[in-house]
């Protein structure tokens, strides 16, 4: 088969790109080594926190275009995908007042709360510092968001193939390239290897990735203690050896609260799926004490894997015909249908995004 572009990986962010792709009359194959809705890489599951709170303006616009363009991903598949409850940051940190400036640059609505002030808008959280509230921030529906981007595709004229891993990509010029799988060998002028943990086996040798850490991370739902309590999407700075807290309702599984980018390396083939018993028993210790609105011992752990580069910031780049996305850094997924369109961008020769996202920075 011969096609403009193949999108290697059916996450969310190969999903994305395969929808901005067909919506250009680009021919698409999309191809995905596991079955549609699986739980083996970093887009399954009932919910993702949205929040436009970055400290920088590159992420801040990103994400703002992610949300317009979320809307209309909503009005053309009709799914509900993106939910309002607005933000807060906590913590001793001078990160909040970062944030802070980033938002008030950008024209961002945020405001300052007192503890007392915090603590009486969401009772399920225990604040000892003053609480940066960013009201646009909420929740996105993974599963529904994921399918919703491929149903979209689909609608647009994409191929879309599960159960379809590619075993290799083989390149012939600048503008050709060879994608390799077990049922088959497709022809096109570029690859968008969208895989994130599985980069470095599948284009390590193609492209100069930098250092990139795969680890298995273990949030857990925790059942509500008051169901009336209202829940914004939070973060919480800690320190020490977590580092940070976020957390966020997820309606019908509970309170999901998770450290950020501190659990154990894996090879993404080759994953337990279990929880690690001292970061659980800190995880249920933290709900203890920060979160009076959960029940600690009344949890259902979660599995999935963060692909991290040094800085945190995602590849988002090119190699003759080889257009590479990974190291998403555990917060990616707002950014989905954004970073879809900067992938086809660079798919169809248009410039590098913001040198923070090249190989090389």
């Amino acid at each position: 088969m011969s096609v403009d572009v193949v999108v290697v990986g059916g996450g969310g962010v190969g999903s994305a790109t395969a929808w901005q792709l067909a919506r250009r009359g680009r021919s698409v194959v999309l191809l995905e080594q596991f079955a549609s809705g699986h739980t083996k890489g970093a887009s399954h599951g009932a919910s993702r926190i949205f929040r436009l709170s970055y400290p920088d303006r590159v992420h801040i616009d990103l994400a703002r275009e992610a949300r317009d363009l979320w809307r209309e991903l909503e009005a053309t598949t009709g799914t509900d995908l993106l939910t309002i409850t607005g933000g807060v940051d906590h913590g001793n940190s001078p990160l909040l007042d970062a944030l802070a400036d980033g938002l008030a640059a950008a024209g961002v609505s945020r405001y300052w709360l007192t503890p007392n002030e915090a603590a009486d808008r969401w009772p399920g959280i225990r604040f000892d510092t003053r609480a940066l509230f960013h009201p646009d921030s909420g929740r996105l529906h993974a599963d529904r968001s994921v399918a919703a981007l491929q149903s979209a595709a689909s609608a647009a004229g994409a191929l879309i193939r599960h159960e379809t891993p590619v075993t290799s990509i083989e390149v012939l010029g600048e503008d050709a390239v060879l994608v390799h799988t077990d049922s088959g060998t497709h022809r096109a002028r570029r690859v968008v290897a969208a895989v994130n943990g599985w980069a470095a086996k599948l284009v390590g040798k193609l492209a100069p990735l930098p250092p990139l850490r795969i680890t298995q991370e273990q949030p857990a739902h925790f059942a509500a203690a008051r169901p009336g309590d209202t829940w914004p999407s939070f973060g919480h700075v800690i320190g020490g050896e977590y580092g940070g807290i976020y957390g966020l309702a997820t309606p019908g599984e509970g309170i999901k609260v998770g450290f950020h980018g501190v659990g154990p390396e894996v090879d993404p083939d080759h994953r337990d799926y279990a929880p690690e018993p001292v970061q659980l028993a800190a995880l249920r210790e933290y709900a203890r004490t920060w979160l009076p609105g959960v029940d600690p011992d009344a949890f259902t752990s979660i599995s999935c894997t963060y692909t991290t580069t040094p800085d945190a910031n995602f590849v988002l780049d090119r190699a003759g015909p080889v257009v590479v996305a990974t190291g998403f850094s555990g917060h990616g997924f707002k950014f989905l249908p954004a970073l879809g369109r900067v992938l086809a961008d660079l798919a169809l020769d248009a410039d590098r995004p913001d040198p923070r996202f090249a190989f090389v920075r």
